[in-house]
């Protein structure tokens, strides 16, 4: 393989060892080499791709960013509790035939489908319990926070009409300890409603009685998974337990218990309103449908907390929403398009990436709970994942040994690659530890699991750096630093 001088020299010449062709300038960052080692990633086209965005008369949430009042008489006057008497007298069966219409999923990171879970609690023996989990720990992540700040009649709308579906007389909202303000606008939200007969006995004049309630959390990253938010809410220590039984069988007080994201909450009164097909319309013919919230961060000119469709194209959102990417879209150098919990993606693939489910799975990554954080060039990558690395290691539960011991692996060898003292067999190591630790412990996205999709694209960073080297079976000192 032909020798380069140093690491810089890497942008500009490195040895194609895919077609044979020799001193090609491409880019070394993304350099994927047919190796047992890399991941396949799908090819983008270079044009932008025709979108029709989400029109405002279609958006759900219409206080977003705090522009009017979130109190009773505004939220009303922009639509919130309209027929809400007439929804709760159409029963369950109705509640339970639109949602399926709408397709609607978790806006949580699970994506479960709404309607399925209603309809696996609808037989349960009574009480049953309605959770709402507003702990969002999510590095990168904030749409829940604007919702409880400036929409909080949605939320409880849409807690009174899911109940009303499993008969749960009393539903408990839980907010990390960080959002005091928002707690405390939740808390005069619920006021009202019980002041203007919208929650307690014989909500709205009906037969339906409801109470809700909010748990402040101690602020657990972990928490957000159902299990270990359901353990904190009966007073025992914050952690997931292995499944089954599920919370839908044994939850809250070892009762029937359904947990949905705030954000989920939020948006069922408007989809009821309006009707299942038109939340279904959303979108073009053959995309996933629907809107949800994008939280928009790092390195754009207007970071921002944006309502899109769901098949929204990535060089569009960034663009229209956010200003743009600080430098010029060509100065894009890689974005983790759903929180800190998945995998980057190269900025190449990223002209022509949409943000449903299905594009972003063809390029290994995942929606996640819709926080776009975009990195420009220049950046050393490595030193990005650092400050995730140890995220993830500080809010471990370790419970699980392949998570116990991953998360530290992780930042371990990823800072001695940043520091130059990394090996090839190091890279080795990485990846029999993702292969351990990946899919094989308790809760579902475990801080294990995250820190391991989120090495992945690392490790193929580090192995097309060092298979530039013309010493790399030998042992010693490699400097992998961009900056």
């Amino acid at each position: 393989m032909k020798e380069v001088a140093n690491a810089q020299a890497f942008t500009t010449c490195v040895l194609d060892e895919i077609d044979g062709q020799r001193n090609r300038p491409i880019d070394p960052l993304f350099v994927i080499l047919e190796s047992k080692y890399t991941i396949p990633l799908r090819q983008a086209s270079e044009g932008p791709v025709a979108y029709n965005a989400l029109g405002d008369e279609d958006r759900i949430f219409t206080n977003l960013y705090g522009r009017h009042d979130w109190r009773l008489k505004g939220a009303m006057s922009r639509g919130d509790w309209y027929k809400i008497r007439e929804m709760i007298t159409k029963g369950p069966e109705w509640i339970l035939s639109e949602l399926k219409k709408s397709e609607l999923g978790d806006r949580g990171k699970a994506k479960f489908p709404v309607s399925r879970k209603l309809e696996n609690m609808k037989d349960k023996q009574l009480p049953t319990y309605l959770v709402v989990n507003g702990a969002e720990g999510e590095p990168g992540t904030c749409k829940d926070r604007e919702l409880m700040r400036h929409e909080p009649h949605k939320i409880i709308e849409g807690a009174l009409l899911l109940s009303r579906v499993i008969n749960a007389n009393a539903a408990i909202l839980y907010i990390r300890c960080r959002y005091y303000n928002e707690a405390c606008t939740m808390q005069m939200a619920i006021n009202e409603a019980y002041a203007a007969g919208l929650l307690g006995r014989q909500v709205a004049g009906t037969c339906f009685n409801f109470d809700m309630f909010i748990q402040r959390g101690g602020g657990r990253y972990i928490v957000g998974e159902e299990t270990a938010l359901i353990n904190c809410l009966q007073g025992k220590e914050g952690l997931p337990h292995a499944k089954p039984p599920y919370p839908g069988d044994e939850g809250l007080f070892n009762r029937p218990t359904l947990v949905f994201n705030a954000g989920t909450v939020a948006s069922i009164a408007t989809i009821l309103r309006r009707g299942g097909d038109w939340y279904s319309g959303l979108g073009e013919e053959g995309e996933i449908r629907g809107s949800r919230l994008f939280c928009i961060s790092g390195h754009v000119k207007r970071p921002c907390i944006i309502e899109e469709l769901n098949s929204v194209p990535l060089r569009y959102l960034i663009n229209r929403h956010a200003g743009g990417v600080i430098g010029g879209w060509d100065n894009l150098l890689a974005v983790i398009p759903g929180g800190a919990s998945t995998s980057l993606v190269p900025g190449r693939l990223c002209n022509n990436l949409s943000l449903d489910a299905e594009s972003l799975k063809e390029v290994h990554s995942a929606q996640g709970t819709g926080a776009v954080i975009v990195i420009k060039k220049g950046t050393n990558i490595l030193k990005a994942m650092l400050p995730i690395m140890k995220f993830f290691k500080k809010e471990s539960c370790l419970q699980c040994p392949q998570c116990r011991n991953a998360s530290r692996w992780y930042e371990e060898y990823l800072t001695r690659f940043i520091e130059g003292k990394g090996h090839p067999d190091d890279i080795d190591f990485m990846w029999e530890i993702m292969k351990y630790s990946v899919g094989k412990t308790i809760c579902y996205y475990t801080t294990a699991n995250a820190a391991a999709m989120e090495a992945s694209q690392c490790l193929n960073i580090m192995r097309t750096y060092l298979l530039q080297l013309k010493d790399f079976y030998m042992w010693g000192e490699v400097n992998l630093a961009t900056n």
